[in-house]
């Protein structure tokens, strides 16, 4: 039985760790598109085939934390998580308390992001 690259979206601004990710996720077997911010991820259409969602705090226009309020207001159960490479006041808990599935301070452990997006994705289906 074959089974679908399940597409996982990266939003951040940063053209570096879009590709960092893109590479270590598509090291694994998953599809990777990548977004240079959450404009242009909603612009898209492509939250309705994104098996998860891997976005930075601090971008431009709309924040990772607007996206993520955004995906929980349109009822959907995607996963979300947070990523950041700004000391912030905001802790883990206050992500998690808002409906992200995670949280990872840059630089990314690949490992563990990888370990919950494989729980978060298969647990799913």
């Amino acid at each position: 039985m074959g089974v679908l690259a399940r597409t996982i979206a990266v939003i951040d601004d940063d053209d570096r760790v879009l590709e960092s990710l893109q590479n270590l996720l598509a090291s694994c077997g998953y599809k990777a598109e990548t977004y240079s911010s959450a404009e242009l991820f909603l612009s898209s259409g492509a939250l309705s085939r994104t098996s998860c969602i891997i976005t930075d705090v601090e971008m431009r226009r709309m924040s990772g934390l607007e996206l993520l309020q955004h995906v929980r207001s349109r009822q959907s159960d995607v996963p979300v998580i947070i990523i950041t490479g700004k000391p912030s006041e905001n802790s883990e808990t206050f992500y998690l308390d808002r409906g992200a599935n995670g949280f990872f301070r840059k630089p990314i452990d690949g490992d563990a992001l990888l370990t919950l997006i494989n729980n978060l994705c298969c647990d799913a289906s």
